[in-house]
């Protein structure tokens, strides 16, 4: 559905000198800046994926949206959508996707959201049938008859944000863009939001390419992500994969019965694990462990526990997406990049 290849993006600027003096040097000679928000990307996305494209501010995720949806033209290299250019064919381009930016709205601020869903029918030429139809479901996953002859400007965030998604999928796009979906909503909205994707995904095998720093939607919504970071790609993989790589570690709360009987197991003699595969917290009647999954089990460790203590409650958690995040981009991805290449 989507190919991208070595697709570049650069800005000029010139460069300002400061004080009066760098205001009239300005006036006869400028230095050119250039600032590569995208440096050759290359990536595929197949018919029905739904994809995350995530980053820290300033990647060029959103660079790389506006050259998928037609708005900017690359520098270099190509994309092809459904097999159309979009920066040459955008009127074309603009009947085959939808898009929703989270701090921006393509509703029309002063009319009530029924009149802009009539509009956007006119715009896409979609028929008397397909419009009722298609009202119809965007009611059932998004729930807009509650506030559909409201004004825009009188509903909530929540509510626009749902009403926003429903005009990006009025004329049944094949690929859905959404930057950013779900941001300032609270867990309720968010949760029904994150369904309604998974929902219009499931019934017309939309693509969806997401760009979030929620990386709750993340680990809810895709099976696959894309990371970039100065504007280079430095991962494409499966959430399993990424766990594999760098989600090694675990976390395993312990709480037993009596302290003393903790506190007399010698961890270190029992597993003889360095500090960064292995490490003990014990605070009253509880055990924290955190450990290297691939050179110790949580079996193993409770195994040591039980044989000495009565245990009430066990607990296992996995490394936080949001941490294995942080550490790619501190080890500045090459690790990850090598396993998806390979």
């Amino acid at each position: 559905m989507i190919t991208v290849e070595n697709l570049t993006k650069e800005f000029k600027s010139y460069k300002k000198n400061p004080g009066f003096k760098g205001t009239v040097k300005g006036l006869f000679s400028r230095e050119v800046v250039i600032k590569k928000a995208v440096d050759n990307i290359s990536f595929h996305i197949d018919k029905g994926e739904i994809v995350g494209y995530i980053g820290s501010n300033g990647a060029g995720k959103s660079t790389t949206i506006k050259m998928m949806t037609g708005i900017l033209v690359p520098t270099a290299g190509r994309c092809v959508v459904n097999g159309i250019i979009p920066y040459e064919n955008r009127m074309e381009n603009a009947q085959q996707i939808g898009v929703v930016f989270g701090q921006r709205t393509q509703l029309w601020w002063d009319l009530p959201l029924t009149e802009t869903f009539t509009i956007l029918k006119e715009i896409y030429n979609v028929s008397d049938q397909d419009f009722k139809e298609r009202m119809a479901f965007l009611d059932q996953v998004l729930n807009l008859s509650e506030f559909i002859n409201n004004t825009v400007r009188t509903l909530s965030l929540g509510q626009r944000m749902r009403a926003d998604l429903g005009a990006a999928l009025l004329h049944n796009p094949k690929v859905l863009y959404l930057d950013e979906p779900t941001i300032g909503l609270d867990v309720v909205v968010k949760e029904n939001i994150r369904l309604a994707i998974k929902e219009i995904n499931r019934e017309f095998k939309t693509t969806v390419v997401l760009t979030t720093h929620d990386l709750g939607d993340i680990e809810e919504l895709c099976n696959r992500i894309i990371i970039i970071d100065a504007g280079k790609k430095i991962y494409d993989g499966d959430l399993k994969s990424i766990r594999d790589t760098y989600g090694y570690k675990r976390n395993m709360d312990i709480e037993v019965k009596n302290a003393d009987q903790i506190k007399a197991i010698d961890f270190n003699t029992h597993f003889n694990l360095p500090p960064e595969d292995f490490s003990v917290e014990i605070n009253g009647n509880s055990v924290s462990v955190v450990f290297n999954r691939n050179k110790i089990s949580a079996a193993e460790i409770a195994a040591v526990v039980m044989a000495k203590a009565v245990v009430r409650d066990m607990s296992i958690k996995e490394t936080d997406i949001s941490q294995i995040v942080k550490k790619i981009y501190k080890n500045g991805g090459e690790l990850a990049w090598t396993r998806s290449q390979s």
